[in-house]
């Protein structure tokens, strides 16, 4: 490995910023949708493999914890989480039920399912889909490049071009990204239920 490997790395991630630019109006329309469904009292799910697991996670955590500003923790649940249940099911069921047996014990109609997958290709991940569809939630997917059948599968996703680590790296950007505007749209909705003053 080479500074110049190292550095078309870094280069890879230009085209993939790019391409993430161009869903930037895509990206609002889910944050914005999102903090609808959270403050009405509905959930996210979320869900992926290996990278795409612990960036599940990483949604998970902003929505419960916080991102940047202060709010109300908002329901969300990363579906690889429970490890107890994944491996229950897996081994009762195989491992492409772990995803979607739990999609439809916890999914609502209404509430929203963000898969990760960097291959758009993972078993698992598109059962979870299929699950949410019929559980009336929607579904949307953050991939690698199109097309692939996750991002076919999906209501709305957004594919990212480029090698698995740079997809995994631009989905984080996408993340915050989606974070942050669900937290100005929180705000907006908490400013609104404020009773006005006398």
């Amino acid at each position: 490995m080479s500074g110049t490997d190292l550095r078309q790395h870094l280069v890879a991630h230009v085209d993939a910023l790019l391409a993430l630019d161009r869903n930037v109006d895509r990206l609002q329309r889910w944050g914005e949708r999102l903090a609808e469904v959270l403050v009405a009292g509905g959930r996210l799910l979320a869900c992926g493999n290996g990278g795409s697991a612990a960036e599940a996670q990483h949604l998970v955590a902003e929505l419960v914890g916080r991102f940047t500003s202060e709010r109300r923790p908002l329901s969300a649940i990363a579906l690889v989480s429970d490890t107890a249940s994944m491996s229950g099911i897996a081994n009762d069921y195989g491992w492409k039920e772990g995803l979607a047996r739990q999609v439809i014990a916890h999914g609502r109609p209404g509430d929203v399912l963000v898969a990760l997958s960097t291959s758009g290709r993972s078993d698992n991940v598109l059962a979870a889909a299929r699950a949410a569809h019929v559980g009336g939630m929607s579904v949307w997917g953050l991939t690698g490049p199109a097309p692939n059948p996750l991002q076919r599968m999906c209501c709305d996703a957004v594919a990212v071009p480029g090698s698995t680590a740079v997809v995994q790296e631009l989905h984080l950007v996408a993340i915050h990204l989606l974070c942050m505007v669900v937290d100005a749209a929180v705000a907006k909705t908490e400013l609104r239920a404020l009773p006005e003053a006398i």
